[in-house]
């Protein structure tokens, strides 16, 4: 057992160009990580965690994690169970399907992305409500029914219930998370949610530590 207490774990941000990379990189930083925003695979392997951001289409975002070969060494770090955190477009990418394109997702949850029903202001952007639903490490402390900050068209639709981690309702209730083994994804932004987001990050942080800790 290695003794990672006063250790800092080295997170890769994954840069796929799209969007909010700074202010995941602040919140990790100032929760305890050395933060290493890149878009090669040989770095984001060589780091303890990863965190998966993004904002905007997935058919272009497809085609940037493909053009850099991140599309399967996302799923190669996962079976590999390396701590992994998907931030809004990061949890919807995990799905196979996405009613906004053509391109296939990553297919890792099996699932569709779906746009919000007519009738339904979009996007859906501001604070809403989230109830968390699962006891995973990386969401604990986090009270429920906290207010996180959201700007979507799109939500994720698991078809394994048991992934479902949080729900929120916006003219639907709908998944605001899923979580299992190595994986957290949420559909809101942590980094723009102030001490209720950090919380997450923090904790992402400690679980990627006690991955650390389990290292031969």
């Amino acid at each position: 057992m290695n003794d990672v207490t006063a250790v800092k774990p080295k997170i890769a941000i994954i840069d796929y160009q799209a969007g909010n990379i700074r202010s995941v990189e602040k919140a990790l930083t100032k929760s305890g990580a050395e933060a290493v925003v890149s878009s090669i695979p040989e770095v984001i392997e060589s780091c303890d965690g990863v965190v998966f951001p993004g904002q905007g289409a997935c058919d272009s975002s497809m085609l940037n994690l493909r053009s850099h070969f991140l599309d399967q060494l996302i799923l190669q770090l996962i079976a590999n169970e390396k701590p992994f955190l998907g931030v809004c477009l990061g949890l919807q990418l995990l799905l196979q399907h996405s009613e906004e394109g053509d391109e296939e997702c990553l297919g890792l949850i099996p699932g569709t992305v779906r746009r919000f029903p007519k009738g339904n202001k979009i996007p859906h952007m501001g604070w809403n409500e989230v109830n968390i639903i699962s006891d995973h490490p990386v969401l604990s402390g986090v009270p429920n029914n906290s207010h996180f900050y959201f700007v979507h068209s799109y939500f994720a639709q698991p078809t394994d219930k048991d992934m479902i981690a949080a729900t929120t309702i916006y003219g639907i209730e709908f998944c605001s998370a899923v979580a299992y083994e190595n994986v957290v994804a949420v559909q809101f932004h942590p980094e723009k949610s102030g001490t209720t987001g950090l919380k997450i990050y923090e904790n992402f942080v400690q679980f990627t530590k006690m991955s650390m800790d389990d290292l031969p």
